[in-house]
């Protein structure tokens, strides 16, 4: 697990992300580019698997027209989805690889998703948030 997760540490800072906290000994890093809109992202190297979520907005209310909406635009998602957590409190962008053989153009692909998600969807996220 130690070498995934440094290999997956040094891809992050070969694409510029920084690196806000890490635990080596359960395999997290936390991320941000604020430019991007990404903040808190957590990745975890669990092997087999590189796991990687990022809160969304907090559910204000549980109104099915927005669950609906966000299933619809799951499918235009190149990598990863949007998800609730445990609670169904928070919605969060998920995405797992498989960790073995990742390379930097995979984790690229996944993180340049949720860039574009937020950038494309971000009036809809924000109407979301508030109601």
């Amino acid at each position: 697990m130690k070498d995934n997760f440094i290999r997956v540490k040094k891809y992050l800072f070969e694409l510029g992300y920084n690196v806000v906290g890490e635990n080596e000994t359960d395999g997290l890093l936390v991320i941000e580019d604020e430019s991007l809109g990404i903040k808190n992202l957590v990745i975890g190297c669990m092997d087999p698997i590189l796991i990687m979520e990022q809160i969304i907005f907090k559910v204000n209310n549980d109104n099915p027209e927005i669950y609906r909406e966000l299933l619809k635009k799951n499918r235009d998602i190149v990598h990863g989805a949007f998800v609730l957590d445990e609670a169904g409190e928070n919605v969060i962008f998920r995405d797992t690889l498989q960790i073995d053989n990742l390379d930097l153009n995979e984790l690229e692909g996944s993180l340049t998703s949720l860039t574009l998600l937020l950038m494309e969807y971000s009036n809809e996220i924000l109407e979301f948030s508030k109601n």
